[in-house]
């Protein structure tokens, strides 16, 4: 039996950038930093060594109706924004709802929604806690309420791998479909976690850039002077469907999902392997699934953080699989504009991605003072050239946990 190809028919996004996809991609290829200084009273109140993020540009209460919104937490509520903005895109598929399924990640979760209860516990009492905060803060919780929303009743699954986890849903996605389990998936990932907490946990960590006073130039990928990663917010959708379903509706196409690969390093809780042989695994995994060699791949999208160990690790990796020519193949590093999503990061990226091949054009990386020469990617503080012709770009995701997710597109 032939494997079913599989395409985008729909994207969405809310982003530091912007609150659609259109609007977060105009503002990467601008050059536009999301990352700004936090106005909230709890930066001083805790005396949080970090001041600033990449906080959503437009917050989910100037998109949601207010009933809607009250009852999710921020996480569901952008990964509402996002699925509702690809679902319109995709032309609001007539599909069967035992033939729509959901695959939707989030490395955290309703953080918001528990702290929020335990502060009103200890303050207020149990009687003052919502009867829906477990259904709130649940990790599933995006998944079930896009379920509910859309009509999707041939499943609805949350992966939840740090980093990797809306990468990870994609490929899952993918992997879905082509099972025949069903004909239209709306996949993605979401993360709504700049709480005083996770500042707090994460700059305790040394994972955060330091850098307060300037905030936009915070995220510095593959620069010498990097000194962390600048925390983010959103959600990222895309609608999948079997390339036969999408033309039997007239569907547009953006791009092909050709390939995905999901390894574990099973190295570290929080540091990746020094020498990438899980990521490079799922690099090559994604790449034997597409029938393609790394000669083939015209644009990578680099999880690159902006963190010391980090990027180096990643271009080792990217380097066991491409040799030599991982410095000819443009690569961007879009985290330096986004500041770093979590769960929502891959799909986010992922969408970057499709459109990059799709306009010939890698998006810029901000902030690139001097380049690290241990991280010699081909990147640039300027739009690149991808030329004409067939593109295959891949986007990749790593975790805490030591999870790999590397997902491959090419053009429609």
């Amino acid at each position: 039996m032939t494997t079913p190809r599989i395409v985008v028919t729909g994207i969405g996004a809310s982003s530091p950038l912007g609150g659609t996809a259109p609007e977060s991609w105009s503002g990467l290829l601008a050059g536009e930093s999301g990352a700004r200084s936090l106005e909230h009273e709890w930066v001083a109140k805790y005396e949080l060594p970090v001041t600033f993020a990449a906080e959503a540009k437009v917050r989910p209460e100037e998109v949601l109706a207010r009933p809607m919104a009250k009852r999710l937490d921020p996480a569901s509520q952008f990964a509402m924004i996002a699925a509702m903005e690809a679902w319109e895109d995709a032309g609001a598929p007539d599909v069967e709802p035992e033939r729509l399924g959901v695959d939707f990640a989030t490395g955290i979760g309703g953080v918001w929604t528990l702290l929020d209860a335990w502060d009103t516990l200890r303050e207020k009492g149990p009687r003052r806690v919502m009867p829906m905060t477990v259904p709130m803060l649940m990790p599933n919780a995006a998944a079930g309420n896009l379920s509910l929303h859309f009509g999707a009743r041939a499943f609805a699954r949350t992966v939840a791998s740090a980093c990797a986890s809306s990468t990870e849903s994609i490929v899952n996605a993918v992997e879905h479909l082509q099972d025949g389990l069903a004909d239209i998936v709306i996949a993605g990932g979401t993360e709504s976690a700049i709480h005083p907490i996770t500042v707090a946990s994460f700059a305790s960590m040394q994972a955060l850039s330091r850098r307060n006073d300037d905030p936009a130039t915070a995220s510095r990928p593959c620069s010498v002077d990097r000194d962390g990663f600048v925390m983010g917010e959103g959600a990222g959708a895309l609608i999948l469907e079997t390339e036969e379903h999408a033309k039997a509706r007239g569907a547009k196409i953006y791009a092909y999902v050709v390939g995905g690969g999901v390894t574990a390093d099973s190295y570290h809780i929080t540091a990746n392997d020094p020498e990438g042989r899980g990521a490079a695994r799922a690099v090559r995994l994604a790449l034997d699934m597409a029938g393609a060699s790394p000669d083939d791949v015209t644009h990578i999208n680099a999880h690159a953080t902006s963190t010391p160990v980090g990027d180096p690790n990643e271009y080792q990796a990217l380097r066991a699989v491409f040799g030599a020519r991982i410095d000819e193949i443009p690569v961007s590093a879009t985290k330096a504009s986004t500041g770093h999503l979590l769960g929502g990061t891959g799909a986010l990226e992922a969408i970057f991605t499709i459109l990059a091949i799709g306009q010939r054009q890698a998006p810029p990386t901000i902030n690139l003072t001097t380049q690290d020469p241990e991280v010699p990617f081909r990147i640039s503080g300027s739009p690149q050239d991808l030329g004409a012709g067939d593109q295959l770009a891949i986007s990749n995701s790593f975790g805490f946990g030591g999870h790999n997710a590397v997902v491959a597109f090419a053009t429609a």
